[in-house]
């Protein structure tokens, strides 16, 4: 049978604690009957809510309904009782939380393994390649994606109205047109501005590699993306020659690729290099043969070669922009170059459609895992 609060007519000490006993013990065999969460709550619920709660009649009846000349000895006697009662109801929060926790969990299943992200594909080769240049003495150098128009085409000999600015196809930032041309916002097409942000800041000797985002209008498609990533490099220093570049280019093509990888250099055109060649690599798909078996290797065109990235000796024009912290053309060269993040790794990893990099699909990046 349910306990309920009993009406004291009797106050003597003997009485109280003859009453308090009996509420103990209540409170016991109500508590080792506490088997779950709904039965605990309950429990507690019968015995410590404010407004009915069996210690709240308590209060009210034994110590408010008591003599005046009994009120001290109540109210020691029911305080001793609010603890006690406190106590082993807390104790059954306890017991009934060990046991529904056993019962929630099978200690014998295997633990819940967390997911470890894996490195994405194009980032991993962006670090490898500039792994190759840092053990080649290459410091690692980063630059705003925001740019103005003077580091990101003027400082670089792309002077106003020059055609190689339509190529780029820029992405502008809105109302800047108030502003005079060097100094409109933009989306950095390639990481090129951080070499004069460089050498405006450290006299040479400098040798840094340039990692980093990029942004063209360029709708994308399987070799196209209005975002993609960089690899730039620049060495200035007194006396460097185009052998440099070259002997330079070919031993990372050999470490990223593999040492079987030949290298061809062939002319081409860049407002911030001259001379200007375009690198070729041996097809690392068919190994530089044009033909996968007996059909035609598609990545190379039956060329047997792939091409890689632009390259060149600084144009001395670059220079003047940063004569006056050391870099006067007629005492300095050097080489710069740039490659595509995203090219280097759908080469390396087999990859055809450069928009699988960008699709966010679990399944595709998982194989990096």
């Amino acid at each position: 049978m349910a306990y309920t609060v009993p009406k004291l007519t009797d106050y003597s000490p003997s009485a109280l604690e003859k009453s308090a006993a009996e509420c103990i013990r209540a409170l016991s065999e109500e508590a080792s009957a506490v088997h779950n969460d709904a039965g605990l709550k309950a429990f507690r619920d019968r015995w410590l809510a404010r407004k009915n709660g069996i210690l709240t009649q308590i209060n009210d009846l034994w110590l408010k309904g008591a003599p005046k000349e009994s009120k001290r000895n109540a109210g020691i006697r029911v305080n001793e009782l609010k603890v006690r009662i406190q106590e082993l109801v807390e104790g059954a929060h306890v017991s009934a939380a060990g046991e529904t926790a056993a019962e929630r969990i099978d200690t014998s299943l295997p633990g819940i393994r967390r997911p470890i992200g894996a490195e994405h594909p194009v980032l991993r080769a962006s670090r490898e390649m500039c792994a190759v240049f840092q053990r080649m003495g290459y410091a690692i150098a980063e630059g705003p994606v925001v740019e103005t128009d003077y580091y990101n085409f003027e400082a670089l000999n792309f002077p106003p109205n020059h055609p190689a600015r339509d190529t780029q196809d820029t992405l502008f930032i809105a109302g800047q047109q108030s502003k005079p041309q060097r100094e409109r916002l933009l989306l950095r097409t390639h990481t090129s501005p951080v070499q004069i942000r460089t050498m405006e800041k450290l006299r040479p000797p400098i040798r840094i590699v340039i990692p980093g985002v990029v942004h063209r209008n360029d709708p994308p498609d399987a070799s196209h993306s209005p975002m993609f990533h960089q690899i730039e490099g620049l060495a200035v220093d007194t006396d460097i020659t185009f052998g440099d570049l070259k002997g330079t280019l070919d031993h990372a093509m050999k470490e990223f690729f593999g040492s079987s990888v030949k290298t061809s250099f062939r002319p081409s055109f860049f407002p911030f290099t001259e001379p200007s060649a375009e690198l070729f690599i041996s097809c690392i798909i068919c190994g530089g043969s044009g033909k996968r078996d007996s059909d035609p290797c598609r990545p190379c065109k039956q060329t047997g070669w792939i091409e890689i990235l632009g390259c060149g000796m600084v144009d001395p024009n670059v220079f003047e922009f940063v004569k006056d912290n050391g870099y006067d053309p007629r005492k300095v060269s050097g080489f710069a170059f740039g490659m595509g993040a995203d090219r280097i790794a759908m080469l390396k990893y087999g990859v055809d459609d450069l928009q699988l990099f960008f699709h966010g699909d679990v399944r595709f990046l998982e194989q990096w895992a």
